[in-house]
């Protein structure tokens, strides 16, 4: 007779996805992920991340819980805007991803780097925002806002809510 015992222990402050992670086991498992999206041979995305964790069932999602960058690129292979998060969540099924925990995001054009909390990105509706605060920083200009609202490729990012415009001299 095999006799098999689990003793699973819970702290209150552990997250929603570590509890699930334990509960249950990813379908698929990927390493040191570096995937290019392109579309008639343009790269278009970039993605980069120490651990992706797939499951099918009961909801088919992408779990990125070390972290995840993202590069988007123009038709002439330049790199427009950049992502970081240290965890991330994508909806498949929903064509939805959320990005949380110390968020970055670089507009390369404007020269624009903003810092949040989370970010959603619909991929279906070619939108990216947040509900959560904001601080932008261009050159020695720093904005402060409630959140932002952007097309995916970045380039008509616009900050909600803004509350102010704080100017830096170098001197």
């Amino acid at each position: 007779m095999f006799l098999c015992a689990l003793i699973v222990s819970c702290s209150g402050d552990m997250s929603d996805i570590s509890r699930f992670e334990r509960q249950n086991p990813p379908d698929q498992e990927l390493k040191q992920a570096h995937i290019r999206r392109s579309d008639h041979g343009r790269m278009q995305m970039e993605l980069n991340a120490p651990l992706i964790r797939k499951y099918l069932e009961p909801a088919a999602r992408t779990l990125y819980p070390e972290g995840v960058e993202i590069r988007f690129f123009n038709d002439r292979h330049e790199p427009t805007t950049f992502i970081r998060a240290d965890k991330a969540i994508s909806y498949d099924d929903r064509n939805i991803m959320k990005a949380s925990d110390s968020v970055v995001v670089i507009d390369y054009a404007s020269g624009d780097t903003v810092y949040l909390d989370d970010i959603i990105w619909r991929d279906n509706e070619d939108i990216i925002f947040s509900n959560h605060p904001v601080r932008a920083v261009n050159g020695n200009r720093v904005t402060y806002g409630d959140g932002f609202v952007s097309d995916e490729q970045m380039s008509n990012l616009r900050i909600t809510h803004q509350r102010g415009v704080i100017e830096f001299n170098d001197e």
